[in-house]
């Protein structure tokens, strides 16, 4: 009777004994996308920043004439009707938009909340007038750091920068950026993704073409950034609202000077954008535009 009392005790304190907890796996976090080049081969990337500007129409339409497609990181200054119909004009187009930011900071002297701020407010404008929303992002002048990267991936964003530069915002004349293509097309590199800003008319009714023959004279097939990295351009693609009253007020409570004052040089822009407090603070080499 004793042994069968033991057993019985013995029993109930092993029901008692809560099973040790197994470790757990850490689920590792998918890395923020950085991206510097195509990976579709024999493919060229021909972007465009700091649109929308009045140059577009020439670009899309050079573009076209060619069989090519572009990519256009659009900055702040969306609402206004011309702005509307110029970024409608690429997109209906067949070509890429993207985000450039709403402001042009620095992205990396940004807080969180402010970082998120600007990356929201080029979705929202886009979803509005185009009906989309962006998968692809490139920072100010090419600036970035970790929580920057951070904050893209979590808005579900690619963060793209450039392997090439045609210069034309840091000092380098036509015949300059014509050169620059030149070399990279003889070094023929398995794949191009090119820097440009849609706001220099050199860019848009000299460079452009030459770029775009030589290129296609080197073997490129010239398409968008996210065709020659086979991904989608667009985190969605929905109905546009711009019959909203609500543009009209945003287009009147947003507009910037320099959203309707024309920016012949690299010095304006630079004072505009809050680069410099004053023009004559201004030292061409202090410029790094992206």
């Amino acid at each position: 009777m004793f042994a069968s009392a033991l057993l019985t005790f013995c029993l109930a304190a092993l029901a008692t004994v809560k099973a040790a907890p197994q470790p757990v796996s850490p689920v590792k976090r998918q890395s923020p996308s950085l991206i510097y080049s195509c990976t579709q081969p024999n493919t060229a990337a021909i972007s465009f920043d700091d649109g929308p500007y009045d140059y577009i129409y020439d670009i899309v339409n050079t573009l076209n004439s060619k069989g090519a497609k572009g990519t256009f990181f659009m900055r702040r200054c969306m609402y206004d009707q011309d702005s509307q119909d110029r970024i409608k004009y690429a997109f209906n187009n067949g070509h890429q938009i993207a985000s450039h930011t709403w402001s042009h900071p620095n992205m990396v002297d940004l807080s969180w909340d402010q970082l998120h701020n600007e990356m929201w407010r080029v979705e929202e404008a886009l979803q509005r007038i185009i009906g989309v929303t962006p998968a692809f992002i490139r920072p100010p002048y090419g600036n970035f750091n970790d929580q920057v990267l951070q904050a893209a991936y979590s808005r579900g964003q690619n963060v793209v920068i450039w392997d090439f530069d045609s210069g034309d915002t840091v000092g380098a004349d036509a015949q300059e950026s014509k050169n620059r293509y030149d070399q990279v097309a003889n070094q023929r590199p398995n794949t191009i993704m090119a820097l440009n800003h849609e706001v220099v008319a050199s860019t848009a009714y000299d460079v452009l073409p030459y770029a775009i023959d030589r290129l296609q004279s080197a073997g490129y097939q010239l398409v968008t950034v996210a065709e020659c990295l086979g991904m989608e351009p667009y985190q969605n693609v929905g109905q546009a609202q711009t019959n909203d009253e609500n543009l009209r007020q945003l287009d009147w409570t947003l507009r910037q000077p320099s959203c309707v004052q024309p920016l012949f040089s690299r010095t304006l822009r630079a004072y505009h954008w809050g680069e410099v407090a004053d023009l004559t603070s201004l030292r061409w080499s202090s410029i790094n535009d992206g």
